[in-house]
Parts: structure tokens; sequence; C-alpha cells
């Protein structure tokens, strides 16, 4: 099994029924935080919550009755096969025949021929092969086009040679909906060249905390905004509603994701769960769909998040209940990532429970697509998925094809603007672009109004942003964390050096561009471009908000130390405590992730060649910046207070504001790592809690003396004192899980280097018969496991035994230890029977287990 199915499994236990989805729950525990009991579903009061809305795009009776005749010929092979959604790595042309197939994707970091620089030819001659095994009746069957689907969040982000816009936290800064229409329209159309009729945006969270590693997909914390741009974004996609080219020529299909709450997780964490009332809901985290339905938006992507315990992958509530009956959604809803298989009771290869509670369509990349096929065909052949729910999921697949004119519009390479390159990057969608870069920037600071500089000057400019074009473009930028690229991977892009290169070298002045600071004859004023590294979902998760920037923060220091006016140029994704860095510097501008066009910096900074403004600041904050790093929510409205910038902010060039020196206190306490931290001690401690996830992927918080579960058994057993240690027992039906979890996040990184160890006592009553795996987790794709089955199998039964494994291996492994979410699991598909006590992290111990 993969590690990332692994870890997928594992992340369910924090975030898939586990903490708030105790099986113990009664029926008035479950309503108090929000489940229903399973036999009742919600009330009409709960429903009221919700406005009655409709989709602004009207069912065609004409429409409606194509899809009756197509239903009335397809076999049932051929529904389930609508339903399926395959990746171009795990997928053939000859496999979407034989399957029925009807929808295929390229995730992050896929390419036709797994060529990061295939061509625009090639691009649209693999959507071909798709399209025409789709439409090949050799068979008998009937044909029905199949549609492809990509993540251009930011523009057509995986195709070398795109226009890059700023990410989502960027265009939120500019407050300007109608740019969000033009940039939906210009990404639509650079889609649509490479014959892919599909797109996965717009994102719609509304981040409420900010360490959540998918922060700048948000436009904002605050949900009126996302209103105001999810609809626009939407219409810039497909068309306007009753426009007579929506859904047509360089229109695509959108996607409002992720529902719901992504952005309201529990500390932060990704794929987690959002504990809040449904009244919160509603008010913060739905208001972007709302708009989105109304301007017809024809795709819902399902979230991996919970919402008080449920997978939102199976709530049929939210999607069936709210999203389509309620809110009038007519279109379908696409899973994310086989997000299916952390549903209580899934697995990657089987989940009816997704398709009864709403899901139309399973996102399903995994070479095991075909199992996942098979099941579901058994699934509905046996009445499991019932007729009238598997017609009415491909019912909607069928009219969104329908509406955007698959059917009828012949295959990608015949259809208008298919192929046509001048669209790629073309200068029109680049000159949005650039509008967005100088309307997003945040100036914090300009003491001395040192901005807008004079164009003639000698300039230095530094930092490892300066002229680093993946850097500025952040996550989801060709590759999926946006990381491994070079300039030369962005033709026809302009860093940031570059755009004020152009200008300053323009008006006879110099540019010189030293990434460490270094300089032989002193510049008239320096500008330090520095931040984030790209990341994206699942990697960008932080445990805090301070920047770690030690090195950025020496330059400026050193520059200022010289009598140098110093300009910072702040590249991320988030609001992040820079406070040193604000002090060490003169002026200090917020530049987000600005994507291919980082000319539009110099636009704003530089005065025009007469000495004058031609584009002053507009930028402001749609999130509050932190006054300190610790992981306080501050989000408008509830706790502005402690914002050292509210939402809002921004200083423009008719401020005369000058910033005092701001409190360098992090607010941070630094660990020494020399005291053991207890993670079990008779009982779990906080902020942990003993959890299970069985070999039918049902996942449970174990509070009770007794628990018998599917493939494992649990048991508070006695060893010094009353049930102060737990005997596990697996009898080798499949993978279990057994650990010690938590939602929010603990530092061990402080005892890497303090000999750090993870230790524990086990007594081994009867060895494994399978591979044993030990295990820290620190959320989707981040962690590590470790071997032990050769010191359980040696191990002299019925004594207790201590062992200690090295904090470093694991770090070694992917771990990162400044974000542990479990410090302990045991994993095994083979019998076991084993008994632990006294689990901790300790310093300067003797490890047992070691690298290598």
């Amino acid at each position: 099994m993969k590690k990332r199915i692994l870890l997928g499994v594992i992340s369910g236990l924090i975030a898939g029924g586990g903490l708030a989805g105790c099986t113990e729950q009664t029926s008035d525990q479950k309503m108090a935080t929000g489940i229903p009991p399973a036999d009742t579903g919600y009330s009409a009061d709960a429903i009221a919550h919700w406005p009655q809305l409709h989709s602004g795009i009207a069912k065609d009776p004409a429409v409606e009755a194509r899809i009756d005749e197509l239903l009335g010929k397809m076999s049932i092979e051929e529904k389930v096969g609508q339903m399926i959604q395959v990746e171009i790595r795990t997928a053939t042309p000859e496999d979407v025949k034989q399957y029925h197939i009807g929808s295929i994707l390229n995730g992050g970091g896929a390419f036709p021929n797994d060529n990061k620089h295939a061509s625009v030819a090639n691009w649209v001659a693999l959507a071909d092969a798709y399209y025409n095994a789709s439409m090949d009746t050799s068979d008998g069957g009937i044909a029905i086009p199949m549609i492809w689907g990509a993540d251009a969040v930011h523009g057509h982000n995986n195709v070398i040679g795109a226009t890059l816009f700023p990410h989502n936290i960027a265009l939120g800064a500019a407050h300007n909906p109608e740019l969000l229409r033009e940039i939906g329209a210009a990404t639509a159309a650079e889609v649509s060249v490479t014959g892919i009729d599909w797109v996965f945006a717009p994102t719609l969270a509304v981040v409420r905390d900010d360490r959540w590693g998918r922060t700048y997909e948000s436009y904002s914390e605050d949900p009126e905004l996302v209103r105001d741009y999810g609809g626009k974004m939407v219409e810039g996609m497909q068309g306007a509603v009753g426009a007579e080219d929506l859904l047509q020529g360089k229109h695509v299909i959108a996607t409002a994701k992720h529902y719901l709450a992504d952005g309201g997780t529990l500390n932060g964490i990704d794929r987690g769960d959002a504990m809040i009332s449904e009244e919160e809901l509603v008010r913060l985290h739905a208001q972007g769909y709302f708009s989105a339905i109304e301007s017809g938006v024809q795709t819902v992507m399902a979230s991996f998040s919970s919402w008080n315990g449920e997978k939102m992958h199976g709530h049929k509530y939210l999607m069936t209940d709210v999203l389509k009956n309620r809110l009038g959604f007519d279109g379908f809803i696409v899973g994310d990532w086989a997000g299916h298989q952390f549903v209580n009771g899934c697995s990657n290869v089987s989940c009816p429970q997704s398709v009864n509670a709403g899901l139309d369509m399973f996102m399903a990349p995994d070479p095991s697509w075909k199992e996942l096929y098979q099941n579901t065909l058994a699934q509905a052949k046996s009445g499991e998925i019932s007729p009238e729910r598997l017609d009415d999921a491909v019912r909607r697949i069928l009219r969104v094809k329908i509406r955007a004119g698959v059917f009828d519009n012949g295959a990608p390479s015949e259809r208008a603007f298919a192929a046509d390159e001048s669209l790629i990057g073309a200068p029109e969608h680049r000159a949005i672009a650039r509008q967005a870069v100088r309307e997003s920037l945040v100036l914090l600071k300009n003491n001395g109004n040192l901005l807008p500089l004079a164009r003639n000057q000698r300039v230095l400019v530094a930092g490892e942003g300066a002229d680093n074009i993946g850097k500025q473009s952040g996550g989801w930028s060709i590759t999926w964390q946006g990381t491994g690229n070079q300039n030369s991977d962005f033709p026809g892009a302009t860093s940031v050096y570059g755009g004020i290169a152009e200008v300053v070298q323009a008006a006879g002045g110099v540019a010189e561009l030293s990434v460490d600071g270094s300089f032989e004859q002193t510049p008239d004023v320096a500008i330090v471009v520095f931040g984030e590294d790209p990341y994206a979902e699942m990697q960008g998760d932080v445990s805090h908000l301070d920047y770690k920037g030690d090195a950025d923060l020496a330059l400026l220091q050193h520059l200022r130390a010289q009598n140098i006016p110093v300009v910072s140029l702040f590249i991320t994704g988030r609001p992040l405590w820079v406070n040193p860095e604000i002090n060490a510097s003169d002026a200090f501008v917020t530049i987000w992730q600005p994507g291919s066009e980082g000319a539009g910096v110099a636009d704003v900074i530089f005065r025009n060649a007469a000495g004058e403004v031609n584009h002053d600041f507009k930028g402001k904050l749609t999130f509050s910046w932190p006054n300190d790093a610790q992981p306080t929510l501050r989000n408008r409205g509830d706790s502005d207070a402690q914002a050292q910038f509210s939402y809002g902010y921004g200083l423009n060039y008719g401020d005369s504001v000058e910033v005092a020196a701001l409190s360098e206190l992090s607010g941070l306490k630094a660990a020494d790592g020399e005291q053991a931290l207890a993670v079990f001690n008779g009982r779990a401690l906080d902020p942990w809690s003993f959890q299970v996830t069985d070999a039918g992927n049902h996942h449970s918080v174990i509070s009770s003396s007794v628990a018998k579960l599917q493939g494992i058994s649990v048991q508070s057993v006695d060893r010094n004192v009353q049930e102060d240690s737990r005997r596990l027992q697996w009898n080798g039906e499949g993978n279990a899980i057994a650990g010690f979890f938590a939602n929010s996040r603990t530092d061990l990184s402080s005892y890497l280097g303090n000999r750090g160890a993870l230790v524990f006592d086990v007594k081994v009553d009867a060895a494994p018969s399978d591979a044993v795996n030990l295990g820290i987790y620190c959320g989707m794709d981040c962690g590590a496991e470790q071997s032990i089955t050769a010191l359980l199998k040696g191990a002299v039964p019925g004594e207790w035994k201590t062992v200690a494994v090295d904090l470093q291996c694991l770090a070694d492994a992917g771990a990162k230890l400044d974000m542990v979410l479990s410090p302990f699991y045991v994993r095994t598909a083979g019998a076991l029977d084993m008994t632990i006590h006294n689990i901790h992290i300790a310093s300067k111990a003797d490890a047992d287990i070691t690298c290598g």
C-alpha cells in the first residue's frame, strides 16, 4: 500500500470521525455537536438556516428530454462509468473506452507523455485520444463524451507559457470583483486552447486560521468579499447567465470548491474538522457558494474536511438536503483526489456511502480505480446504491455535459480555439495579470515617504525572491507544490527584478542584481525581495505564524547599518509575523505571490519618467495581520485588537503615516528539549486522545475500558496501578491502526539536537505475523514510519521492555517534528498481541532503533 494512502487513512483518525465522531455518542449528543442521528436526518428548523436559491441556469425541457432518452439506452455499466473520474497517469484511452469513463483529470504535476514541457499540440492530441475513445461504439455501447478537468487555480498553471495570475489572497486585497470576472475569462480562454473542458476553480474557502497551508487560495477571512468574488469568477469562466456564449467558445465549466468549510478547520489543519455551529457554517463558510450557484456554477467539489466529525464526502445533509435541494444546485458533485476513502467504513476502492450521500462522481486518481469501478457496479446491481440514486447522479453529469456543448462540439481539436497558441500567455491576458499585481500590493510601512522611488537611481535588488519567478508564483505553478522550477520554465514571464531593471535602465539608472546584497558601489536604495518558498496543500501547514527568515533579516539589517534606504518586498501566501523585518525596513510592501507578471510591482513603487505617480497603492488587507507569532485567531469582527494591521489596512501615497518600532517579542516560548513530554501515562494526556482505525476503516476515539472493532480490540489492563496500560490485539483481518492523535500541533523539533527519542514500554504476548510499523504523523503526505517487526519478534513473551526510537530517523524519513499531530501510532495487517505503557518523548536517550 502506498505511503499516501496509509497517511490518508491515518488522517481519518484526526478528521474523519475521530474526536467528534465517537461511535458511543447518543442521538442527543450527536445533535448537540451538529451531527444528526443516522436514522432521522436534520430537522426543518435546521434547513431553515439556509436560503432557498435557484441555479442561474434554468433547466431546459429539451435537455431533460435528451437525458431521459440517453438514460433509457444506457447499460448499468455505462452509468457507473460516468461516475468515475480517472487520472492521465493511471488510465489509457483504451481504459476510457472499456469502462465507459465519464471524466479524466490531470493532477498537479501531471503532463501529456509525463513531459513537463509538453506543447499545446501534445495537450490537444491527448485530449483527442481520450475523447475519441469515449465516443467509440464498436463494442455496441452508446457514445457519451468524456470531459477533462484541471486545477487551473491561478491561470492555466499546468501549461508552460501560460499566464499565471496572483493567487487568491492577493486578488482579495485588490477589492475588485470585476477584475475577477476578467481573470476567470482569461483563464478559461487559455484552458480551452488545450482541449480541456473543465476547471477546478474557484476556491471559495473563508480561512479562519492562517496556519492552514491553503490560506493563499482564499480571497479573504471575511465571507462578504468571498461572496462578491465567487459569482464573478464563475461568470468569467463559464460566461454570463443568459449570454449566447454561456459555456461555449472560450468558456469552460467552473467548480465551486471545497464544499464546505475547508477554511474553518480547527487549528487550521489541512483536511481537518470544522467544529462549528450550523449558523457559523452558513454565515461564514457558505456565502461564496450562494453567488456561485446564482451565477450558474455547474460543478461543486466536496471537501476532504469534516464538519463536527462527519466527512464531507459522506455528508448527506449538506450535499443532498442543503446543496441540491435547498440551494437549488442542479449540476454534479465531484470528489477530491480519492477523498471518499476517508468516509467511515469506506476504502479507496469501495464507498457506496458517498454515492448515497450525494456524491455524483468519484475522483479516482490511483491505479486501483478499476476495483472501485467494479465494486460500485456490484453495489448498483445489488441495490446498495439504488437505481434512483444512480440515475440521479448520471442525469446530473449528462446535464452538465449537454449544457457545455461537449455532445455537439466535436473532438477537442475541432473546437473553435483549440491549439490557438496565441492565446497562451496572450498580451491581453498578461495585461490583466499585471493589473492584478498592481492592485493587490499592500503597503504596510513607508517611513519618510521613501516610496515612490525615482527611476534614475542606482538601485540594488537583493534577496532570494528578486529574480525567481517560481518563488514569486507560489504553489500550483507548473508543478503541484510549485517547486523544482527555473525561470526558463516560465517563458514570457517577468521576475520582480526584471520589471525593476526595465524601468530603471530605461530612465538612465542602474539596477544591480545581487542576491546576497553585496555591492562594489554604494546604491542609492536597496530593494530586498524575500519571503515564503512555494508550497501547496498539506506541505504548507505551519504550527505558528513566525516567518522563519533569519538570513533575510540579517540582510536587511546589514544594509540599514550602511545607511542605505531599504524597501522590503515580501512574498507570502498568508499574513506572518515579520515585525523584526518591518523594523529593519524603511518601506515594507506585501506583494503576496504575484505570479508571472512581476513587472506589476515596479509599476507601483517607481515614479514615471516625469517624476509623477502612474499607479498608487490600492491593496487593502483582507486578512488581519498578526501582532505576534502565536497561533491566535485574529479575524475581522471578533479580535481585531490583537492585529498588528487590521483588516482593511493599507497605505497609499497620500498617507503620511510613520510606523513606529514594532514589538519584536514573538510570544513563542523556546522549547529546550530537556523535559520529557508525556503522551500516555495511565491515560492519554492533553492534547492527545487514544484513537483507532480498524480494518474496515472505521475511526473511533477509545474512551472505554474495552473496545472490540474490526480486526483489532483494545483493553485497559493493569501493570503498576489500575488500568495504566493498553492491550492491543490485532487478529490479522487487515490494516488497523492504534495511536495517540490531536487536533492541534505539537513542536518536538527542540528534541532533535538533544538525542531525542520516542520512548515506550511494551510487552509482547503473541509475536507479529506480519510487518509492524511505528509512526509519527504530521499531516497528509507528512509523516514517517519505522519498522519494529524484528524488535517485537525478538521480545521475550510476557516480559516488559523499554524501547527508544531515534527521532532523527523519523525526521529524516519525512516527519516534520515542529508540527506533530500524532507522536505515536502502530500499524499492522497481521496478528499481534502487545501491551503498551508510559509513552513519552525524552531527551538524551540511548536509542534502540536508530537510523538505517
